[in-house]
């Protein structure tokens, strides 16, 4: 961990791969200091820790925490940490919520289990109400910047209904709706908050979706350009939306999809 003095930073939550790794390398170019908070195996970690080193390379300030951000006694531990780590010389700017953790198991099942009602709570919770409980917590540990930008992602489940992915479609639907309050009653403590409907990308959470090949042979053939939505793309629209000229937009689901979503 290194640390400066009056940082803005950028509390990436599922930072470590797709999404939040490309966002949080494009905002560490734009003079963030980083915290990443990822859940990975220790197999995996020689070469996270590569994609951090470009991170640190370019971030006034980085540190990271391999735990469940899920778990509310972690987070309490992370925020505690986070404090120590900025010592009253910043705030976080920016959160971003890509946390990808739920079920993506078929409502009707030959084989194998199906989903469940506890299969739902859980997806519920990691991916939709946990982005709430981020907030609080930084609110309550006075860590948020009094022009705080929130961020998630959303996806074209939001509105189709495709097989296994139930839980998220609930999930994310759920996230969208939390955002759009939190856009109204934390209006006052300056905080914006908004969802990006990011298209079909190619990440490891995307490799796990029931007949992903075909999803993305289909999402090209969309797409008015002609091919899939990179990370980089959604990575850019977040610092769009980090930006002073951006401060009035609040409370919206903003495409990030290249057209895609159009046909």
């Amino acid at each position: 961990m290194s640390n400066s003095s009056e940082n803005k930073w950028a509390l990436i939550l599922g930072g470590s791969r797709g999404l939040g790794l490309a966002t949080a390398k494009k905002l560490a170019r734009h003079g963030y200091a980083i915290c990443v908070v990822h859940r990975d195996r220790r197999n995996e970690l020689e070469a996270i820790e590569k994609h951090f080193g470009e991170i640190k390379k370019d971030a006034p300030a980085f540190c990271s925490f391999n735990a469940d951000a899920v778990n509310s006694e972690k987070r309490g531990e992370i925020i505690a940490a986070l404090q120590s780590v900025i010592k009253g010389n910043g705030t976080v700017k920016v959160l971003v919520h890509s946390i990808a953790k739920g079920s993506l198991k078929p409502m009707v099942a030959e084989k194998g289990e199906c989903l469940s009602s506890e299969d739902f709570e859980i997806t519920f919770r990691a991916m939709a109400l946990s982005l709430y409980d981020w907030v609080q917590g930084l609110i309550a540990a006075r860590l948020n910047d009094p022009d705080m930008r929130v961020v998630s992602f959303t996806s074209e489940g939001n509105k189709k209904a495709m097989p296994g992915y139930a839980a998220v479609s609930v999930a994310k639907v759920a996230l969208e709706a939390i955002t759009r309050s939190m856009a109204v009653e934390f209006a006052n403590l300056g905080i914006k908050a908004n969802c990006i409907q990011a298209g079909v990308t190619e990440t490891s959470s995307f490799a796990m979706i029931p007949n992903s090949d075909k999803i993305k042979e289909n999402a090209v053939k969309r797409n008015p350009f002609g091919r899939i939505t990179l990370p980089e793309d959604v990575a850019n629209t977040v610092y769009m939306l980090s930006l002073e000229e951006s401060k009035w937009i609040t409370g919206t689901i903003i495409k990030a999809d290249g057209g895609e979503s159009l046909r």
